[in-house]
């Protein structure tokens, strides 16, 4: 693309990697350009925890913020009892109005850590579409939001023709998803000026939708841009690893993990990270990138430690780091390792080394640790680990042992 940006937003989004797609480049940033906008990216509810796949739009609104505007973090109590087809191959399951609350507070925190709700210029708001969504009227609803949608347009998303193709049973339920949020991004604009939805490119249609609904309902131009699916270098989805997803809360994973995570950055990502996920200057970020053979860790470390400050604090991340080198550097074990605590009971007369692998998160199954063991990648106190059914017994543990999955990935385990 050879737009050449006037508004700060633009010009710091599109250089560092952010931009896939926008409904008007022009447009919206003259609009940028003029002024403070507001902005938009909806989460729905359906975990206790955003995970790092949520990480690169939540670091688009903390440059929006930065830059000026104020952002919106919509939370989907509303739409959450729906939930989103795109791109799956069967239906979310429904979750209760308690656990869809329980779910946004806990979210909450996350979001705390990267914009200012409070005070400044451009304060963000946090919304919830339960506010409009809870309380419509079907009959009127469908009269005068439902007559805007063409259901052959709607069939024609890929998010939908692509279960279709499948033969994949796609609800009546989920076909009003996207109609819901496109009367999200109408509600928004008529109660705060809200000029812009962004979010994943797997939400194109979603938000093509809105500005389309709100055109004809308002005769009224607003904008959409959504950021680039993201891989790593070797094809995998951004945000997996071997012990399942990497959650952004430190009740479900520890500032030490969330840091290993950035830490394990293959050597080709390494740059293009940093320019993401830190607020590193570009030309720190790229010099960082660049760096070849032993000195890509130093670059590494820089990352994880750079990332982790963000969400867990500065603390949090100097105690990861001095972790990883006392386990990495000297072999030693480290205070800030992810612990599995067992009481007397759950050991019982003895627990397998499977189950140990297993119950610490460094296994997913039983199966997957047994071929762990047996391939000779698992280690106790540093020592080879070679039968899968050894038993532990509660004396073993009333010191915390040291389990160790291959070179990269450790936890602690010990009575409690």
């Amino acid at each position: 693309m050879t737009y050449r940006p006037r508004s700060e937003f633009m010009a710091t989004i599109m250089a560092r990697g952010f931009l896939a797609d926008c409904t008007d480049y022009q447009g919206l940033d003259e609009a940028l350009s003029k002024g403070v906008v507001t902005a938009y990216i909806g989460y729905d509810a359906t975990a206790k925890s955003l995970h790092v796949g949520h990480l690169l739009n939540i670091m688009l609104l903390r440059w929006f913020q930065k830059t000026g505007h104020r952002p919106i973090t919509l939370m989907g109590g509303g739409t959450t009892k729906v939930g989103d087809p795109s791109f799956r191959s069967d239906e979310r399951p429904l979750l209760s109005g308690a656990q869809i609350d329980a779910n946004i507070a806990a979210m909450k925190t996350v979001f705390a850590r990267y914009l200012s709700y409070d005070g400044g210029a451009s304060p963000a708001l946090m919304l919830n579409n339960a506010e409009w969504l809870d309380g419509l009227n079907y009959l009127d609803f469908l009269r005068d939001i439902g007559r805007h949608f063409s259901v052959n347009r709607m069939l024609s998303f890929e998010s939908v023709k692509s279960r279709l193709d499948r033969e994949q049973s796609l609800s009546f339920l989920e076909f009003n998803y996207m109609i819901l949020q496109a009367y999200d991004f109408l509600e928004l604009h008529r109660r705060y000026d809200c000029l812009l939805q962004m979010g994943g490119s797997d939400q194109w249609g979603n938000i093509v939708n809105g500005i389309d609904l709100t055109r004809r309902v308002l005769d009224e131009d607003i904008y959409g841009l959504t950021t680039p699916l993201l891989t790593t270098s070797d094809g995998r989805k951004m945000g997996k690893s071997q012990g399942g997803a990497i959650w952004l809360s430190g009740d479900l994973l520890s500032p030490y993990e969330f840091w290993q995570f950035w830490r394990n950055t293959t050597d080709a990502d390494t740059g293009r990270f940093l320019r993401l996920f830190t607020e590193l200057p570009l030309e720190e970020c790229d010099r960082l990138g660049a760096l070849g053979g032993a000195e890509i860790n130093e670059a590494k470390i820089i990352l994880a430690r750079e990332v982790t400050t963000l969400l867990h604090g500065a603390d949090a991340a100097a105690a990861a780091e001095s972790t990883a080198r006392q386990v990495f550097e000297s072999g030693g074990v480290g205070d800030d390792l992810p612990t599995l605590v067992l009481t007397p009971a759950e050991v019982g007369n003895g627990i397998s080394a499977s189950q140990l692998f297993v119950r610490s998160g460094l296994a997913p199954s039983g199966k997957e640790a047994r071929r762990l063991i047996e391939s000779g990648g698992a280690r106790v106190d540093d020592a080879v680990l070679d039968d899968p059914g050894r038993m532990f017994l509660s004396g073993d543990l009333l010191q915390a042992l040291k389990l160790s999955a291959g070179r990269k990935r450790h936890a602690l385990v010990r009575m409690g």
